[in-house]
């Protein structure tokens, strides 16, 4: 099982891919899952609003989609294609006050709780996701420090 990093419309290349992925696997167990073949697809606000339109029928602009191929019941294993719009992740960067690289880091950790079964479109669920990648995104910080 692998994790993949890839462009489609877009030169955006995520810093330390190995330590993103043992970082993945780690959150993935922690949320009682393996992970599976995951790929992480970085594009344009353009493209990723083409996506939202075509398959989601919403016409905004969002910084993630996620496209759920996991067997939770069976193998309990997480897999999908989890694209993220760079330019939309860097202006909630700017408008939350957050490094670049952080919120970027919360988006890619965003993608993996959905396919962890993880929803957000209550405000409730939405609040236990935010609380979820904050919880993640310590676990990464727990790292900076060794």
């Amino acid at each position: 099982m692998k994790v993949g990093y890839y462009n489609e419309d877009c030169t955006y290349r995520l810093p330390q891919k190995r330590r993103t992925t043992a970082w993945l696997r780690e959150v993935a167990a922690a949320e009682g899952y393996v992970l599976g073949d995951v790929n992480y697809i970085f594009c344009s606000a353009r493209r990723l609003l083409e996506m939202n339109r075509q398959f989601l029928g919403h016409d905004y602009f969002t910084d993630v989609i996620t496209f759920d191929y996991s067997d939770r019941r069976g193998t309990r294993t997480v897999s999908g294609d989890v694209f993220i719009d760079v330019e939309t992740v860097a202006d909630n960067a700017r408008i939350y006050g957050a490094a670049r690289l952080v919120e970027m880091r919360r988006v890619v950790v965003h993608g993996l709780l959905h396919l962890c079964g993880q929803k957000d479109k209550t405000p409730t669920a939405n609040r236990r996701m935010h609380a979820k990648e904050d919880k993640y995104l310590a676990l990464w910080s727990i790292g900076d420090e060794a």
